[in-house]
């Protein structure tokens, strides 16, 4: 396969996902240590879906994490650009709607709450997602972002440049038939902005009480915010 480049063409991202869905979520454990788990445990929490409402699960890839975001009552739907991904989870029984996330197939206020886990740096342009993100959500509702970031301390932050730029390619050639689908989601990950950075890209779309907490000595951070009253 031809990788996809940070210059994130939609075709490419999602044919690079499509090559890499079938053993995907095994690669992301082993990837991880197993932290995916907590980090889609701490997003949940984060999102508190009751029973009774909504939400959209985007990028959901093989739609794990919309399951768990449903564990506690309220429905969530997996949407996602690659079919490949979506097919791979067609076992998880939520409804599952292939989608551009800068032109969502949903009315406008649709969700009580929107979550994204390591999928926004994926996106050709984040502030079209982001403002897409608050047009779905009613006024009141919830987004929740769990993505990459930088570590605050130094020692932290030298391991983790260390293991995405020699680990992780490594671990890829072991367990993943597509090993630069591996390479171009390390240099994504170099080139995201950090926590505050994002926060204010997230209130520029229309997000009101951004904050943010740091997972893993800051190498994963999610971001709550709510939608505001329109007009």
């Amino acid at each position: 396969m031809a990788r996809a480049s940070l210059q994130k063409e939609p075709h490419d991202v999602a044919a690079m996902f499509d090559d890499v869905a079938r053993g995907y979520d095994r690669t992301n454990t082993l990837m991880t240590g197993g932290l995916d788990r907590y980090w889609r445990w701490v997003t949940r929490r984060q999102i508190g879906l009751r029973r009774g409402e909504r939400a959209l699960d985007l990028a959901a890839g093989t739609a794990v994490s919309t399951v768990d975001l449903t564990r506690h009552g309220g429905r969530a739907i997996a949407c996602d650009f690659s079919l490949g991904m979506l097919a791979a989870g067609r076992a998880r029984s939520v409804p599952k709607v292939a989608g551009d996330g800068a032109r969502l197939p949903f009315r406008n206020g649709s969700f009580d709450a929107v979550a994204i886990s390591f999928g926004l740096r994926n996106v050709a342009d984040v502030d079209a997602v982001l403002r897409e993100l608050r047009r779905v959500t009613r006024t009141g509702g919830r987004l929740v972002i769990c993505e990459v970031s930088r570590p605050r301390l130094r020692p932290v932050r030298a391991g983790y440049r260390i293991y995405m730029r020699r680990g992780m390619p490594v671990l890829a050639r072991w367990c993943s038939t597509s090993p630069e689908a591996y390479t171009y989601l390390a240099e994504s990950a170099a080139a995201w902005p950090d926590q505050r950075a994002l926060a204010d890209r997230i209130r520029a779309a229309g997000w009101a009480g951004v904050r943010w907490r740091n997972l893993t000595g800051g190498v994963i951070a999610v971001h709550r915010a709510t939608a505001p009253p329109t007009g």
